[in-house]
């Protein structure tokens, strides 16, 4: 359900039976320009905002072409999806020609838009809410895997502990040029990745994510109640006490971290491997003096148990992609 507001009263037509339907909020029109990958990368361009290099499939040669002038590997995104599906990350024209089949089956009335995978890099998600365009409140948070795992299948952290101010600034900045952009009214979800000191974004929902109970939790702040009052063109509830800046990045020093419950073990051959289509079936998100802390609670909560033996645990290098 989108995040539509009563600010501007939205009469589109219904093309079964020609009758008017009153949207509440942002306008179909801005939804669609942040839910249809390539009028969305084209409004990026147009207000010089970072993003992977992109093309709109036309062909498959043309495909062929773009990921071989860019490198392997190449990230099809078809439009208006949930949880990333048919989204996939190609390693070669082999990948490239089967992932665009399935995309194009799974959704004929948009367009299909082939990014530059970007390796080793830190994903950011932000959820923020706006009305008539002018961003109230944000949240940000960080990933802990790399990018390239679904945020529904990510370790998520709030307050973000390893973004320095400017960075912060930089995030603050986007968003609100964003939320301008699309007039957003009510709630909005955008995801950027961070590498070699750059953001790009990389998605934009107008809607309710996932993760806004989670941040409004930690954070001691009601961005559902914060959204529902500009949906419904209420003055904002006093008890929501906002920062000057908008940006929620303190409640008493508590660290909020996020995990994933996956049912592997409850579906015989199901494959575990992660990737940009959302595999979990749960999340759990506890509180701690530290992101450890939180995280140790988090994962005992979703069914994790401590060995009683010693173990090696292997993670690979380490890789800075963002101070």
């Amino acid at each position: 359900m989108h995040g539509w507001t009563a600010t501007k009263q939205h009469r589109p037509s219904s093309p079964q039976t020609g009758c008017e339907v009153k949207v509440l909020g942002t306008s179909p029109e801005s939804v669609d320009s942040a839910e249809n990958r390539f009028k969305f990368s084209r409004m990026l361009d147009s207000k010089g905002i970072s993003q992977p290099k992109w093309k709109e499939l036309t062909s498959l040669e043309e495909a062929r072409s773009f990921c071989a002038s860019v490198g392997y590997p190449c990230l099809v995104r078809p439009s208006y999806v949930l949880s990333g599906a048919a989204m996939n990350v190609a390693h070669s024209d082999n990948d490239l020609e089967e992932f665009l089949s399935v995309a194009a089956l799974l959704n004929k009335d948009h367009p299909v838009v082939i990014s530059k995978f970007m390796l080793d890099a830190k994903e950011i998600d932000v959820d923020c809410v706006a009305r008539e365009g002018v961003v109230e409140a944000m949240a940000v948070s960080e990933h802990v895997e790399n990018a390239g795992v679904h945020s529904g299948d990510a370790t998520l952290v709030t307050p973000p502990q390893d973004l320095n101010s400017e960075t912060l600034e930089r995030i603050q900045k986007i968003v609100f040029m964003i939320a301008q952009e699309l007039n957003v009214s009510g709630p909005m979800n955008l995801q950027l990745i961070a590498k070699d000191n750059q953001l790009h974004v990389i998605e934009c929902n107008v809607r309710v994510s996932r993760s806004f109970p989670f941040v409004s939790k930690t954070l001691g702040v009601n961005l559902v109640s914060l959204a529902t009052h500009i949906v419904m063109n209420c003055p904002n509830n006093p008890s929501v006490q906002l920062p000057p800046s908008g940006m929620l990045l303190e409640n008493g020093g508590r660290v909020g971290v996020k995990v994933p419950v996956f049912s592997f073990d409850r579906l015989p051959g199901a494959d575990y491997m992660l990737g940009v289509e959302m595999a979990s079936t749960g999340e759990v998100a506890c509180f701690g003096e530290n992101r450890c802390a939180a995280y140790v609670k988090a994962v005992l909560s979703a069914g994790f148990r401590l060995p009683k033996k010693n173990i090696l645990i292997s993670i690979g290098s380490y890789k800075v992609t963002m101070t």
